[in-house]
């Protein structure tokens, strides 16, 4: 019974609010029927910057992004709360950036300051080290999510 319950509930929550907005959408079908078929999609293709083409960006997830960003714009100005997209909030690659920076000036502030010989010294530099890290992979996964990223991250 339970295999059954998951299955028909996996279709209702496989997308998040702002995927399946209207506005949203139609935003993204537009996009898609003007941008990326025929000379369009050449030309995205020339213009492409490498580091997009290097994360598998494709004019598909140049729609979905666009269109997350006038979603929000739309909903911010009419006075609605911003849905999430993707399964994540629009600010979330943001924050993680901003938390990873965090850790790395506390990290410079703390070698400043403590000296090495202290018995916790290493200790706490490796736990800043593997935070670092890990904001740094979770803003990545953020701005891209792929199978690698999500698993890295």
């Amino acid at each position: 019974m339970a295999p059954l319950l998951v299955l028909l509930l996996a279709g209702v929550v496989s997308a998040s609010r702002g995927d399946r907005e209207p506005v949203y959408r139609e935003c993204v079908s537009a996009c898609e029927q003007r941008n990326c078929t025929g000379i369009r999609l050449l030309d995205f293709r020339a213009e492409q910057p490498l580091y997009m083409r290097l994360t598998g960006w494709v004019c598909l997830d140049d729609c979905r992004y666009q269109c997350m960003w006038d979603t929000v714009s739309f909903y911010v100005k009419e006075g609605y709360s911003v849905p999430q997209f993707h399964g994540k909030e629009p600010a979330s690659a943001l924050a993680s950036f901003l938390n990873g920076l965090a850790n790395l000036m506390m990290l410079q502030r703390y070698r400043a300051s403590v000296p090495a010989s202290c018995p916790m010294y290493h200790t706490c530099l490796t736990f800043a080290m593997v935070s670092i890290n890990a904001w740094f992979w979770s803003t990545i996964f953020h701005t891209r999510d792929t199978a690698i990223t999500e698993v890295i991250s």
